[in-house]
């Protein structure tokens, strides 16, 4: 038989566990993007549950890459059931057939979130670099280099597209207070 203690014990465990989020990093892009699903649970460092790099192939349309990245991340929204997609804003570089792109990709990828129920946050480069790293103008290697200190890793990223997508789900934990029930 249970003591009131006990039961307090499992109520305030699922208490917590009912305000664990789980929040789609997604750097974009349509040759290469990158993604993660980061938990944030109460009173514990993030976890990366997942990350990964999904590339297209050169050698199909353009349609069909933006096809393929939206079954890509319909996939892995059924599959880690997260609540929020966190995703980089575009700034303006000196490519603007890159840019246009790339901005396709994002409202595929928004589509897909949207679709799900998702809610959305974006942050521009400077936001996620001055959140992981303390400095608007930190540079991918002062960026890896944080990352492993601030979250959990399931395993270690092998592309700056996963770290990138990592950064980006962490900016959103950090700055955001996100409950589960705002979607």
């Amino acid at each position: 038989m249970s003591t009131p203690e006990t039961k307090k014990s499992t109520k305030t465990t699922q208490q917590n566990h009912d305000k664990t989020i789980r929040i789609l990093g997604i750097d974009p892009g349509y040759e290469r993007l990158g993604y993660a699903v980061v938990e944030k649970s109460p009173h514990k460092k993030e976890t990366v549950l997942v990350s990964g790099c999904i590339r297209t192939s050169a050698t199909t349309t353009f349609f069909e890459r933006l096809g393929e990245l939206g079954t890509r991340i319909e996939d892995i929204i059924i599959a880690h059931t997260p609540h929020v997609l966190a995703i980089e804003k575009l700034y303006f570089a000196t490519n603007a057939k890159t840019v246009m792109a790339v901005s396709e990709a994002r409202g595929v990828i928004i589509y897909s979130a949207v679709r799900h129920g998702l809610a959305i946050y974006e942050y521009t480069p400077l936001q996620i670099k001055t959140t992981i790293a303390g400095d608007g103008r930190a540079d991918k290697k002062q960026i890896m280099f944080m990352i492993p200190r601030l979250v959990t890793l399931a395993d270690t990223p092998k592309l700056d597209d996963e770290f990138d997508a990592i950064a980006v789900a962490l900016t959103c934990s950090v700055r955001e207070r996100i409950t589960k029930n705002q979607h």
